[in-house]
């Protein structure tokens, strides 16, 4: 799963990347691609393909895009982050996450959410299923942390860690290995790895982790997992945009009730990239029961609530820039972020 550290944007690296971004994507999302009746759409992966993308290929699979008159045109993960790519208008959609679109959106950039993909944050705080002298968040003061180097990873654990009545103080070191390895090797006492997808490998491995999850802990709850595109894709493009997400739609509904064809799909068109089909099997059946529908029943919706919270976390942590890379002086509107406008049968809640 990705490591969600490419997507922090700054003013000085955009620019940068937006040359990388040209030879990534060959179509301009400013006018869309007509061939043979259909419509050619770009989507760029945020890492190699996963159950984080399982609805998007069930759709692939089946003829669901074709039939919708879209050529779907999926661009896979590579050095240029999907968010970089969405904003330079370089692909039309991108898989991205709440983080990701936060900072980007903070710094000026032209990219919106316009479909969550997971309800339920999916990220936990980990350690090692033995460790008994960790019974919560508290007990991780003074340990070692193996994340990613992200800024946002010591913010976020250190208002975990203090929410349950510790200082958040710890060392950090950088993952070289997966989470639940560097767990078991000793090289440190705790990390944040996905319940979803390292977590089950860490227990099919035989080596469990014992979870904190961050919504016990005072932790607004994210999307983990989301669709993004530009405002300027959606303006020119409103009818195609609706157009696509209701069979990403379908896809993920399908995957929501069927878990164990919609695994099966996923493999069959990723067949060199996904060869553990036991823990693709398992990862879809949790996001399926747990991740994947809101409290009440609805697949793919936002709320303007968890928007604000987590950029209102993020504006007090110090983590948000503007275009010219200085801290802002006050929280973003989130509520700008974000649209369920283009969603099948749901109405913008901006």
């Amino acid at each position: 799963m990705r490591t969600r550290t490419t997507a922090l944007l700054s003013i000085a690296t955009a620019a940068a990347l937006t040359a990388t971004a040209t030879g990534c994507a060959s179509q301009d999302s400013t006018s869309a691609a007509s061939k043979n009746g259909t419509t050619q759409v770009t989507l760029a992966l945020d890492w190699t393909p996963n159950t984080n993308h399982t609805g998007i290929y069930v759709a692939q699979q089946k003829g669901w895009f074709k039939d919708a008159g879209i050529d779907l045109k999926i661009v896979p993960y590579g050095s240029t982050a999907p968010e970089t790519l969405v904003a330079n208008h370089k692909a039309d959609f991108g898989i991205s996450y709440q983080e990701g679109v936060t900072t980007a959106r903070a710094a000026g950039q032209d990219i919106t959410s316009v479909y969550a993909v997971t309800q339920k944050t999916n990220v936990t705080v980990s350690v090692r299923a033995d460790r008994d002298d960790i019974t919560s968040p508290k007990d991780l003061d003074g340990k070692t942390y193996a994340g990613f180097g992200a800024p946002y990873e010591k913010a976020l654990l250190q208002k975990v860690i203090q929410e349950d009545g510790g200082k958040g103080d710890f060392k950090q070191i950088t993952l070289n290995t997966s989470a639940y390895a560097a767990l078991y090797a000793g090289k440190a006492d705790f990390a944040m790895p996905m319940p979803t997808w390292e977590g089950l490998e860490a227990k099919l491995t035989g080596k469990p982790l014992k979870d904190f999850p961050l919504a016990d802990y005072g932790f607004p709850a994210i999307y983990s997992t989301l669709v993004a595109s530009s405002g300027q894709y959606l303006k020119q493009n409103p009818e195609i945009a609706k157009k696509f997400l209701a069979v990403v739609d379908k896809g993920y509904e399908y995957a929501a009730d069927h878990p164990d064809q919609a695994a099966g799909l996923l493999i069959a068109a990723n067949k060199s990239t996904l060869t553990n089909t036991e823990l693709v099997k398992e990862s879809e059946r949790l996001l399926a029961k747990e991740y994947y529908r809101a409290a009440d029943g609805s697949i793919g919706t936002q709320s303007a609530e968890r928007w604000q919270a987590f950029a209102d976390f993020e504006y007090k942590s110090g983590l948000l820039v503007d275009k010219n890379g200085k801290k802002l002086t006050k929280a973003p509107d989130a509520s700008t972020f974000f649209t369920d406008a283009y969603l099948p049968d749901a109405e913008d809640t901006k």
